[in-house]
């Protein structure tokens, strides 16, 4: 998985309906974007139904918790939208073992071997492999 934040949005505004599917890593930093995001869409329609797809992406914890938030009042960050309109969101949140990787950058040792230190498909073939030939 990629520290890059990659956003995609698909929305259907005769049933007024809009998915904006996160991948990467999703940091309190990061966020703002994916606010700004949500607010273009949430834009489009008024009572448009917004679902944040985090299925696919690392979420630090307190990211994940302030879109919760924003879930529950239904609202933006004021810093984002001054006007608080009205925002119907529903989070999809990520996976449990997503959510909780391990640093990106964090060097495999002889500790840690067997263990997935990065998600993606190569490096989880790679790790089987290893414990087969182990």
């Amino acid at each position: 998985m990629t520290d890059k934040l990659s956003i995609l949005v698909r929305v259907d505004l005769d049933s007024a309906r809009a998915q904006v599917s996160t991948r990467g890593h999703v940091t309190t930093k990061s966020i703002q974007a994916l606010y700004v995001v949500v607010k273009r869409a949430n834009a489009l329609r008024e009572n448009l139904d917004l679902e944040i797809d985090m299925t696919h992406a690392w979420v630090e914890p307190d990211a994940l918790e302030q879109l919760n938030k924003c879930s529950r009042t239904r609202h933006l960050p004021v810093q984002i939208d001054p006007y608080q309109a009205d925002c119907r969101l529903r989070v999809v949140p990520p996976s449990t073992a997503v959510m909780t990787a391990p640093a990106m950058s964090a060097p495999a040792s002889a500790a840690t071997a067997g263990t997935l230190t990065q998600r993606t498909p190569t490096s989880m073939a790679r790790t089987k492999m290893a414990g087969l030939a182990a």
